[in-house]
């Protein structure tokens, strides 16, 4: 179990770190510490006095304890580390694509003698802020970051902040925090979703299903991106085909309402765009039970050119990801922003045009058939 004073230091660094603590500002008495935490005199003093050795606080005789200004400090000791650290934070580590986009990034940074921390965020705010508050109690010389549910509203961004005050740089992958502006390395997922769909109507289908999950902004864009297609080449939109779900229904809602899509009587989707090629092989699974083929049945187009593209049982057409390259990208971004060797640090971000790997999971209408569905 903690020890009582250990959480009493966590809730104090925590309240600074968040910006309600400021530097210079008086803490709470000793007594009201006892009280907030049901704790000793002994506790709150061996908290306060191991927090002011740190660094964190200092005491004014006959004032009281107040904030540090930690700005400083935590940059001379960053400065004066032999060990160079970089933390890589993802929305998933053990998975998918993003080994790929970790060693490319890890690859370079250990080659230039930097030690590389992971963690993962599971595309939880609440997790995505112990690591922040993990990242600003350590000693970090730089950041990169997958932003967590890119898409909405973030409660966390006054950490980057923090992160900006202390002088730490970072970079952001696969999408960003628009209010921040961060340097980022991400694909232009408008124009693949976009080119997911072209494909799919070059090909002559006409009722295409749509599958994106869209709590992170890449599955809005891509999105966009298939709307756009539709309307500049003149198909019209049957909106029950299009689908979104959430990181929480990611393993629910897209077989459920495909489900519903192809029990209809009319109009059932000839072929489908997806989110990834994850979602792609779990579709296939309730497929094949149903006894549906593809692409006989059903084309599907999938996204990222993982691994599984080339190893399902049927090849998928896929957008391709640049993983290893944008990794590669984004570490040796994060190094010129610590040494400071670039004048203008806006012109690092990169924005990666998609291409479409084409393979077995998509088949050409013929004509009578493009015509009757």
């Amino acid at each position: 179990m903690e020890a009582k004073y250990k959480k009493i230091k966590q809730s104090i660094k925590s309240s600074i770190l968040e910006g309600l603590i400021v530097p210079h500002e008086k803490i709470g008495s000793e007594s009201e510490m006892m009280k907030e935490f049901n704790v000793s005199r002994h506790t709150v003093r061996l908290a306060i006095g191991e927090l002011v050795n740190e660094g964190w606080l200092y005491r004014e005789q006959g004032a009281g304890t107040f904030c540090a200004d930690r700005t400083s400090i935590d940059r001379k000791r960053s400065m004066e580390q032999s060990q160079k650290n970089i933390a890589i934070v993802t929305t998933y580590i053990s998975e998918y694509i993003f080994p790929s986009i970790i060693r490319g990034a890890e690859a370079f940074l250990s080659e230039h003698g930097y030690h590389v921390s992971i963690f993962n965020t599971h595309n939880q705010y609440d997790q995505e802020r112990m690591i922040l508050n993990k990242i600003l109690m350590g000693s970090y010389d730089g950041v990169i970051i997958e932003p967590t549910n890119s898409a909405s509203s973030n409660p966390n961004l006054h950490y980057y902040l923090k992160l900006e005050e202390y002088q730490i740089p970072y970079v952001m992958i696969n999408a960003t925090y628009e209010e921040l502006e961060p340097i980022s390395f991400m694909m232009d997922d408008q124009r693949g979703g976009y080119i997911q769909a072209e494909h799919l109507i070059q090909h002559g289908h006409k009722e295409i299903a749509c599958i994106y999950k869209t709590d992170d902004v890449q599955g809005q864009k891509r999105l966009k991106g298939y709307i756009k297609a539709h309307r500049e080449m003149g198909i019209p939109i049957n909106p029950k085909n299009m689908i979104t779900y959430h990181t929480q229904n990611q393993f629910t809602k897209p077989v459920e309402e495909l489900k519903k899509l192809l029990a209809a009587k009319n109009n059932q989707p000839t072929a489908v765009a997806c989110y990834n090629d994850q979602l792609v092989l779990r579709l296939m699974d309730f497929l094949r039970e149903e006894g549906i083929q593809i692409p006989k049945d059903l084309s599907f187009v999938g996204y990222d050119d993982s691994m599984l593209a080339d190893i399902s049982e049927v090849k998928i057409t896929s957008v391709i990801h640049p993983k290893s390259k944008l990794g590669l990208d984004a570490a040796q971004a994060i190094i010129q922003l610590i040494k400071k060797k670039v004048s203008n640090p806006e012109t690092l971000s990169k924005l990666y045009s998609p291409e479409l790997q084409i393979r077995q999971s998509t088949l050409k209408l013929r004509d009578d058939l493009a015509t009757t569905s």
